[in-house]
């Protein structure tokens, strides 16, 4: 299951950045190449991070394959629709619950602390949108003033206390891919962020 979820992962993160370069007038190849980078950039510094090699996508092309289909189709067909930054929002809050618990799964099978799949939840899952926002010069979500970071902080976290209470739970992957991503959509659609007394000045 989390290999079928990773690949799903990967081409909703590749659809992000190719909505994400909208009106940017780039080439197929640059939206191409953008929509692997935001991909496959997460869960490559988790990799390095972790000392795990070859990286995943190295050692299964598959998921370098499904990265470049889904940004070619993602080309010719976001082309026509319409509100495409909402649509990016919530493809972004799917995007960010699937790698975070996926990543989150992968390192304690690994054998790595609680603690760790936690971190590299939230690595695995913010730093493609950093790539993406990045390249494509749009304003970073991460940086915003809404919930962003919170729920896949929540999400893994709800996870690794699942796994290590009850390890052979077999819903606790999606019921926490569920919680990262329903508590990420109401803080789109109702703007939640933290109180002025939490944030800088």
């Amino acid at each position: 299951m989390l290999y079928l979820l990773g690949l799903f992962s990967i081409g909703v993160f590749a659809i992000t950045s190719v909505i994400a370069t909208h009106n940017k007038n780039l080439d197929i190849f640059s939206v191409v190449f953008l929509g692997s980078v935001t991909a496959l950039g997460g869960g490559t510094i988790r990799d390095i991070i972790l000392g795990q090699y070859p990286i995943y996508w190295v050692d299964d092309l598959w998921f370098l394959w499904v990265s470049v289909l889904v940004s070619l189709t993602a080309f010719f067909v976001t082309k026509s629709l319409s509100n495409r930054y909402q649509l990016l929002l919530y493809l972004d809050a799917l995007g960010i619950a699937l790698f975070s618990i996926t990543a989150a799964a992968k390192t304690l099978e690994l054998g790595f602390s609680p603690s760790i799949a936690v971190v590299m939840g939230l690595i695995t899952a913010i730093f493609g949108s950093i790539l993406r926002d990045l390249l494509t010069g749009s304003p970073s979500l991460l940086l915003s003033k809404d919930l962003y970071a919170t729920p896949v902080l929540l999400g893994t976290s709800i996870f690794v206390g699942l796994n290590y209470w009850f390890p052979h739970l077999t819903w606790a992957v999606p019921l926490c891919i569920g919680v990262t991503f329903a508590f990420r959509a109401f803080a789109i659609y109702y703007h939640w962020h933290f109180p002025k007394w939490l944030c800088s000045r």
